[in-house]
């Protein structure tokens, strides 16, 4: 019994020394502490006028019909040429379903996650005739993934920015996937484009990480001997007014509509045109499709 005590012990000794898994650790701790960075300043969180983190649900709506109609681009393609006729879609993150909607001809079953009630609704509408094929859950992942069926494809696009904890929400997706997980982001921080401006009103100046690099070389490091593919490309200006993207980027950096006019001279310093917002919205960003195939799906079927 105490020869077996001492070899399990050497064993634990050499496992904490397993420079892949100190690797991974390292990496993991980098994506979580880049995140926190991005907190905002309690002060100035507590004299918003509004949460800065309201989403944008009328720009969310509009990509996902623009998205529903074109039926195109690097993370579609990647996703329906893993999915067999009649197959099935499990979209995390799924918002008005800008993702999925586009895959529902081909599709025989979509299962949307997401924690906006009324972003879900949004996609069921969209959906149409094919709506019969959609099953919500709500809530969020992975806490809601034993409630998730495996599918032949599972989608998550523009969520990977706001999980501190990559490891079970990853885990999670892979263990859902029969073929293949599909990983939408933009190539930095979502909010990054707003840093000059944080520093015009505040004073304060932004982090730029984490990016998509970073993103990248933690999921491959997490797929130890899985190839994680990666395909960059110009993200579609969103659709908007100069009133909205004002009013949108006054909340996000915690100020009122006594300060609209310092937004709006801010907003034309850094590139934006009065006459054609949604130009500024998507020139100049890129987005990056992340994608792996998988091992067959460990998750229980559900019903």
């Amino acid at each position: 019994a105490l020869r077996a005590l001492g070899s399990g012990r050497a064993r634990a000794r050499a496992v904490s020394a397993d420079p892949r898994a100190a690797n991974v650790g390292a990496l993991l701790r980098r994506w979580r502490d880049d995140l926190a960075s991005w907190a905002i300043p309690p002060e100035i969180l507590a004299s918003a006028p509004e949460s800065p983190w309201t989403p944008p649900r009328a720009v969310f709506i509009r990509r996902a019909a623009a998205s529903h109609r074109r039926r195109d681009g690097i993370s579609y393609r990647r996703a329906r040429e893993a999915l067999p006729e009649g197959g099935s879609i499990l979209d995390i993150g799924a918002g008005a379903g800008a993702a999925s909607l586009p895959l529902l001809g081909r599709a025989g079953a979509v299962v949307a996650v997401d924690q906006d009630e009324l972003l879900l609704h949004e996609l069921v509408r969209e959906a149409g005739h094919e709506a019969a094929k959609v099953r919500l859950i709500m809530g969020s992942w992975p806490e809601v993934a034993p409630a998730a069926p495996i599918a032949d494809v599972v989608l998550c696009h523009h969520v990977l920015y706001n999980v501190p904890d990559l490891r079970p929400f990853v885990n999670a997706l892979d263990a859902h996937a029969r073929s293949r997980v599909v990983i939408e982001i933009t190539a930095q921080h979502p909010l990054s484009r707003l840093n000059p401006l944080w520093e015009r009103l505040h004073g304060i100046r932004r982090p730029t990480r984490p990016t998509w690099e970073d993103a990248a070389e933690t999921l491959s490091a997490l797929r130890d001997g899985v190839n994680v593919e990666r395909q960059t490309f110009a993200v579609e200006p969103m659709t908007g007014n100069w009133e909205e993207l004002v009013a949108f980027t006054a909340r996000r950096l915690c100020v009122g509509p006594a300060r609209s006019a310092a937004v709006e001279a801010g907003l034309r310093e850094i590139g934006a045109d009065p006459a054609d917002p949604a130009t500024w919205l998507g020139t100049g960003r890129d987005g990056v499709t992340l994608w792996w195939d998988t091992t067959g799906g460990a998750a229980p079927e559900t019903a």
